[in-house]
């Protein structure tokens, strides 16, 4: 079973693997996912673009979206021999576009087919399944719902639930605000790894520094960051600690620059400057200048001349403002 003390949700149009290369920069051994890919994409797009990544991204986990359990099984395999160290299943997402194909957060109503497609996936791959959920969806919300779901899927060889501690609900909230205005339920989260302590369990949903993610682990067995990680990508800086790993993290300015070394390789490539500078936007967060730093990194990231070098005169920027 992976260490999975702190992982970097899966997030669409975030967590692709520049921003996965950007953060593994900062944190040595949180687990970092991929944005969903639907198994429809995999078996019928463009695979090669969907399944890249640097070999320096892992441990790394690709997450699935679909409800076909010969289709998962498929695409799990496809997965396995691309290197991917995890397979996950979204049962979390609320969208209308993923409820329209029958996945994401609507399956909760169907843990029969869930457990049958963990079931087909498990078959087929030696790497862990896992499967990314609410606590509940619309009215079925009870905790009692919540494990009538779990058991199932458990029994059919899911031994890693990450959980986001709110029920969603699949009409008349858009997906951002299903990551809001639901309560948290953090007591599901908890009981549920009380009650089944042979389960690994992540809590996922409204954590937002170290100090809650270090409290939430006296409950559960890992912490799932979401935007957090992503806005304020530095928190990663004091993750490996948790792993036993005495290291002194790297500055912000040291991971700039180690950065600054790959948009220059991934442009070679091929790779548009902007698509890798836009992660890097909050590594400054709350930092002196930081404004300065998002400033010229917004306004020069689009131009043909853009490149590594554009974090360096982000950095002048920045620098200058705070003398």
């Amino acid at each position: 079973m992976l260490n999975r003390t702190v992982s970097v949700a899966p997030m669409m149009g975030y967590t692709d693997r520049h921003a996965r290369y950007f953060l593994r920069l900062i944190s040595k051994h949180a687990l970092l996912y991929t944005e969903m890919v639907t198994t429809a994409a995999l078996l019928h797009g463009d695979r090669d673009r969907l399944l890249r990544h640097d070999p320096a991204e892992r441990p790394l986990a690709l997450q699935l979206g679909g409800s076909d359990p010969v289709e998962l099984a498929e695409c799990s395999r496809i997965a396995a021999d691309a290197g991917f160290d995890e397979i996950n299943l979204n049962v979390g997402c609320p969208s209308d576009r993923v409820q329209s194909g029958s996945f994401g957060a609507c399956l909760m109503a169907e843990p029969a087919l869930v457990a049958a497609c963990v079931a087909a996936m498990r078959a087929v791959v030696d790497v862990p399944v896992t499967v990314k959920c609410r606590t509940g969806i619309d009215d079925m919300d009870s905790y009692a719902h919540f494990e009538s779901f779990i058991r199932p899927v458990a029994a059919a060889g899911c031994d890693t639930f990450i959980v986001h501690a709110r029920k969603a609900w699949l009409q008349g909230l858009s997906p951002k605000q299903n990551r809001d205005i639901p309560p948290l339920e953090y007591e599901y989260v908890y009981r549920l790894k009380q009650e089944h302590p042979q389960l690994s369990i992540v809590l996922n949903g409204g954590v937002s520094s170290i100090e809650q993610v270090r409290a939430h682990l006296d409950h559960v067995d890992g912490i799932m960051l979401g935007r957090e990680a992503y806005h304020n990508p530095y928190i990663l800086a004091n993750v490996d600690a948790l792993y036993g790993d005495g290291r002194e993290p790297g500055s912000r300015e040291q991971i700039a620059r180690r950065y600054m070394d790959y948009i220059d390789a991934q442009i070679a490539l091929g790779s548009r400057p902007q698509q890798m500078l836009r992660h890097v936007h909050g590594l400054f967060k709350n930092e002196p200048g930081s404004r300065y730093w998002k400033r010229h990194l917004s306004e020069c990231a689009h131009t043909a001349e853009a490149g590594g070098h554009t974090v360096a005169e982000a950095l002048e920027h920045m620098f200058c403002a705070n003398v």
